[in-house]
């Protein structure tokens, strides 16, 4: 009996003895299956998100007119910036890269506007514009980001093209000299686009590479040089001012045939330290679009319908500050193209609620409307200016020399 009672309690004790293994087992079973699941499942995700970004890369690549080469979508409208102003309404910080990232130049016209019967009443440089509207930013063949390293006070940036460099050479020599003035940094950039004429294309590139390599003064982008494309300058230099330029005060822009004194500028700037959003120049306002085709700033109604213009500066030359220019930027990028440059600009400040200043030292459409007057050649007047438009190279060489030589003027004009 007591034998019985002994193997009884054996069995017992064993069979309990399995029962813990058997838990202990399945415990760590359910623990090590669990752990590699959850391995498996993070890998999975890795996987499949990089995948994801494999397929949105090569979606970018393989179609570069559309994906890579323009942007995806509009910036949007920032909430209330307790840091913006009511004079500054809130458009979307600058988060965008550091480098230029456009590397592709195959952009395809829109041929859906080919049918539309407002489209084939078009001229033909019109059709033109509109057909390649879409295609917003383009490669650069010439860069220098380090023009805008360190502290610089006032950017001089002058519109060019390829043919014109005697124009460049004496605004080199004369108002575009990089210099200090009063322990302020002043440099000087040209912006240009590929020579129009495809002939003469390979040899003037070539010059415009040796004359950057002696200056390293040019950005180019990879666009036509035209009347029409003036406002894809514009856009590329913005957009490469934000990329690039983070300590830079004020922009002045203009043309290469205009009479600029620096020494006037800074003396404008200097009364100007409390102005936000500054923009000044020679300001049109209630401007109309020019309706009659033998014109050359001629517009077509389907392309802008509305009576008057925004205020917008002449493009012969105007002032701003680099932080509206880098705000200018992302407003620039809700409009859709506008073939009048200047035009174009107004109605990005319009976007911005920014009021461009009117100043009668901004001559853009020279001292006095009859070209053929004395006026026009006066240096006592060039001397209270600070920007004059139209003057060949020659004739900007000798006002140049004569403003800065002893000259002995009456009084000085009081336009600043």
């Amino acid at each position: 009996m007591n034998r019985d009672r002994w193997r009884v309690y054996k069995r017992v004790i064993v069979m309990f003895f399995l029962a813990v293994v058997a838990l202990t087992v399945l415990q760590r079973g359910s623990i090590s299956t669990g752990t590699s699941f959850q391995m498996e499942r993070l890998t999975l995700i890795g996987t499949s998100e990089t995948a994801a970004a494999a397929s949105l890369h090569l979606k970018k690549g393989s179609d570069p007119g559309m994906n890579s080469f323009w942007k995806a979508s509009k910036p949007k409208l920032a909430t209330e910036d307790p840091a913006t102003t009511t004079e500054e309404p809130g458009i979307t910080k600058d988060h965008g890269p550091r480098t230029w990232d456009v590397t592709s130049s195959n952009c395809s016209a829109n041929l859906n506007l080919s049918s539309q019967d407002w489209f084939k009443s078009l001229e033909a440089n019109f059709k033109q514009f509109l057909l390649y509207r879409h295609c917003r930013y383009f490669p650069m063949l010439i860069n220098h980001p380090e023009k805008c390293s360190g502290e610089t006070h006032l950017l001089m940036v002058i519109k060019s093209v390829a043919t014109q460099h005697d124009r460049r050479e004496v605004i080199r020599k004369t108002w575009g000299k990089e210099q200090v003035v009063d322990g302020q940094r002043v440099k000087t950039l040209f912006l240009l686009g590929k020579p129009s004429n495809e002939a003469e294309r390979a040899n003037h590139q070539k010059l415009l590479e040796y004359e950057d390599y002696i200056y390293g003064d040019i950005l180019q982008w990879d666009f036509l040089d035209s009347f029409f494309n003036l406002t894809l300058k514009e856009t590329h230099f913005l957009k490469w001012f934000s990329t690039y330029c983070h300590d830079v005060h004020y922009i002045f822009k203009g043309d290469d045939d205009v009479f600029v004194s620096v020494e006037n500028i800074f003396e404008f700037l200097e009364g100007s330290k409390t102005v936000k959003n500054l923009f000044v120049g020679d300001v049109l306002f209630k401007a109309k679009p020019i309706r009659r085709k033998d014109n050359k700033y001629y517009i077509p109604l389907a392309l802008y319908n509305k009576t008057h213009y925004p205020p917008y500066a002449g493009g012969g030359g105007f002032l701003m500050d680099g932080p509206l220019a880098r705000r200018l930027h992302w407003a620039s990028d809700t409009l859709e193209l506008y073939p009048i440059d200047d035009v174009f600009l107004g109605m990005c400040l319009e976007v911005l609620q920014v009021t461009p200043i009117k100043h009668n030292a901004f001559k853009t459409f020279g001292l006095v409307k009859n070209k053929n007057s004395k006026m026009n050649r006066e240096p006592c007047f060039f001397k209270s200016m600070i920007v004059v438009h139209k003057l060949l190279p020659p004739d900007l060489m000798h006002m140049w020399n004569l403003v800065n030589s002893d000259l002995v003027c009456s009084q000085k004009m009081e336009m600043l």
